[in-house]
């Protein structure tokens, strides 16, 4: 594993596959390539860090969930994770849950396996919500993670939440 040194602060980015980590990661960072979109499915496929200043690194892992690759790559995945999980920097884990899917509980096993971090979760898309099922989504996330992390509505085509995460993530690179 080609990891950084293990000096300073990384917060990693996580969700299914297709919930918008990346597009999550562009509109935070507010640089359009940072991490690559793509409308397939599963292609993140390593651990992918980016160094936002000195020592400040964000870190995009892998979708779960239905991404569509071998068993054989994805079984190379947990102990990139679990080497990730034993690093002195890592600080912070932001979990992108598409809105209009909810928490489910491979969602859930991963703000337990961050146990000790600190843990946000942005509910990605919800400009595909109307008001009322946008506030319902909310409630139902901060209810499944019962105070395990914070949650907040999240668009970046529509910009909602995107000042609220960047200040969460600024506080925890600090």
């Amino acid at each position: 594993m080609h990891f950084p040194p293990d000096r300073g602060v990384e917060v990693a980015f996580a969700g299914r596959s297709n919930a918008g980590k990346s597009s999550a990661l562009n509109a935070i960072t507010q640089r359009r390539a940072l991490a690559r979109v793509s409308k397939t499915p599963g292609r993140t496929r390593l651990l992918n860090f980016f160094e936002l200043r000195v020592d400040r690194r964000l870190v995009d892992l892998p979708g779960y969930g239905y991404a569509s690759v071998s068993g054989t790559e994805r079984s190379t995945w947990a102990p990139l994770i679990e080497s990730l999980r034993e690093r002195e920097s890592l600080r912070g884990l932001v979990l992108i849950v598409d809105s209009r899917r909810g928490v489910k509980d491979e969602d859930l096993e991963l703000v337990r396996w961050a146990h000790g971090l600190d843990v946000h979760v942005l509910l990605s898309k919800s400009d595909k919500l109307n008001r009322s099922e946008a506030a319902q989504a909310l409630r139902s996330a901060t209810q499944a993670l019962g105070g395990l992390a914070t949650a907040q509505l999240f668009s970046m085509t529509s910009g909602v939440g995107v000042n609220e995460a960047q200040d969460v993530l600024e506080r925890w690179l600090q």
